[in-house]
């Protein structure tokens, strides 16, 4: 008889396992597989002003965010001021430019105007002799001789048209007789006593005087009316 008895096998049926429970994993227990969390980091001596870290992901702006501000303030002001001078120093330009311009018109018009004015004062000798010759001639003199009376005529048309071309180029004659003294066109040469006109007045004309454009070139030497004294009050009783 054969002794091919079964040996009793202590792990028996405990240890053997169906196909479906050595297939099935182990399952994990939360604990031991969650990682543990990292504390972010604080601010150090080496990060004084808690600024970003990028490798982290952590943004913190907290300590720089007045620095970038104050700069472009500072800078805007700065820029604000250069516009302002800037815009000043243009003003300015422009006004001496704006003078500049008025100035050299103003001396262009007034060479324009008088330039004639030396030519003018040399002509006016020449008047006062045409007047001088005319007044030396009496009356009487020029109906008793015809031929004196033309030359009067003809002397008169000549100083006529000399006036007419004074008064064209702006060259005005100063007859000022009966008007009162002016010491702008005026130059008084002597007093008149008891010459009908009122103290003051213009009542003699040894030569006219001229104006070119408004400018005086010549005074007119005139004789002024003298005021009469006051009378005398007899205070003796």
């Amino acid at each position: 008889m054969s002794n091919d008895t079964p040996r009793h096998d202590p792990a028996g049926p405990a240890a053997a396992e169906t196909p479906q429970a050595a297939a099935a994993p182990e399952t994990p227990s939360p604990e031991a597989e969650a990682p543990e969390a990292e504390a972010p980091d604080s601010p150090t001596d080496d990060n004084p002003g808690g600024t970003a870290d990028r490798a982290d992901g952590n943004f913190d702006f907290g300590g720089t965010a007045e620095a970038p501000a104050t700069g472009m303030e500072a800078e805007l002001a700065a820029a604000l001021r250069e516009n302002a001078e800037m815009r000043d120093q243009l003003l300015r330009a422009l006004a001496d430019a704006e003078n500049t311009r008025r100035r050299a018109a103003r001396d262009k018009e007034d060479t324009a105007k008088f330039a004639v004015s030396g030519f003018a004062r040399d002509l006016l000798d020449t008047a006062d002799n045409l007047r001088r010759a005319l007044e030396a001639v009496p009356e009487d003199a020029k109906s008793g001789d015809p031929a004196l009376a033309t030359l009067v005529e003809g002397v008169e048309a000549t100083e006529r048209q000399m006036l007419t071309v004074f008064a064209k180029h702006g060259l005005v004659k100063i007859e000022p007789l009966g008007e009162p003294f002016d010491p702008n066109y005026h130059q008084a040469m002597f007093e008149v006593p008891d010459s009908g006109y009122a103290p003051g007045t213009v009542a003699h004309v040894m030569q006219p005087g001229y104006v070119l454009n408004g400018r005086l070139i010549r005074p007119a030497m005139v004789g002024v009316a003298k005021g009469e004294p006051p009378p005398k009050v007899d205070t003796v009783a």
